[in-house]
C-alpha cells in the first residue's frame, strides 16, 4: 500500500509541474528511524525564486501549492483512519519530518533556503470542532500545509483527459478508464457514485 500511495502522491506533484526526488527506497521496520529516513519525498519546481509565505489555511490544494517552490512531504495514507487530536498525540512521529534536523538532511539535496513542510494524509475527523483543533496541533508542529488523498485523487481525475493515453503512468491510465466508463462523477461531488437502490416491485 506504501508504494500505492506514494504514487498517488507522486502523480499529483509532477501534474502540478513539480521535480520529484525520492531519497530512500527501503521501509524501515525494526529501528528507529534516521533523520534522512524521515523524508518520504522532496519536491521542488522549476525556475521559480523567492521566499514562501504560508497561506493561512492549513488545508491545501493546487491554488495553495501554486507558489511553494520546495518542499519536505510526508505520506501518512492511512485510508481507514481520521486524523484528530487523539491520532496526532499517539503518534508524536508524524511531526518527525518538519523537525530541524530532518530539514538539514533535506537542504543536501535541495540547497539552502526555506523548505516548506506538507503532510500527505488519508482525512480529518468529521467534526468541526475536533478539525480545527487538529489543525492548528499541526501547524504547531511545524506542518504548513496539509494535502488529503481525496484531493489529490479529485484533481488528478479532473486533469486527466480521456483523449490521452497515458502509457507511462498507470494510475493515470486507470483514472483514464473509468473516466471514460463514466464511473468517476464530478469534482465537486463523490469519487465514485453510490449503488442506486433497487426499485421494489410492486
Amino acid at each position: 500500500m506504501a508504494s500505492v500511495n506514494e504514487q498517488i502522491v507522486r502523480e499529483y506533484f509532477e501534474t502540478l509541474g513539480f521535480f520529484v526526488i525520492q531519497p530512500n527506497k527501503h521501509q524501515v521496520a525494526a529501528r528507529h528511524k534516521l533523520d534522512a529516513e524521515e523524508i518520504d519525498l522532496l519536491i521542488a519546481r522549476p525556475g521559480q525564486a523567492g521566499v514562501f509565505s504560508a497561506p493561512k489555511e492549513v488545508v491545501w490544494g493546487a491554488p495553495e501549492l501554486a507558489k511553494v517552490q520546495r518542499a519536505i512531504v510526508s505520506i501518512r495514507g492511512w485510508h481507514t483512519d481520521r486524523f484528530s487530536p487523539a491520532v496526532l498525540k499517539k503518534n508524536p512521529d508524524i511531526f518527525r519530518f518538519a523537525e530541524l534536523a530532518v530539514l538539514k538532511e533535506a537542504r543536501k539535496t535541495l540547497g539552502p533556503g526555506s523548505i516548506t513542510k506538507i503532510l500527505c494524509l488519508s482525512d480529518l475527523t468529521a467534526t468541526v470542532v475536533q478539525q480545527d483543533e487538529t489543525l492548528a496541533l499541526l501547524r504547531q508542529g511545524g506542518i504548513d500545509g496539509v494535502l488529503s488523498f481525496r484531493t489529490m485523487l479529485l484533481e488528478l481525475t479532473e486533469s486527466v483527459d480521456v483523449a490521452k493515453n497515458y502509457e507511462k503512468s498507470d494510475l493515470l491510465q486507470t483514472l483514464r478508464i473509468l473516466k471514460t466508463y463514466d464511473l468517476l462523477k464530478e469534482a465537486q461531488l463523490e469519487l465514485f457514485e453510490k449503488p442506486k437502490a433497487r426499485k421494489q416491485k410492486s
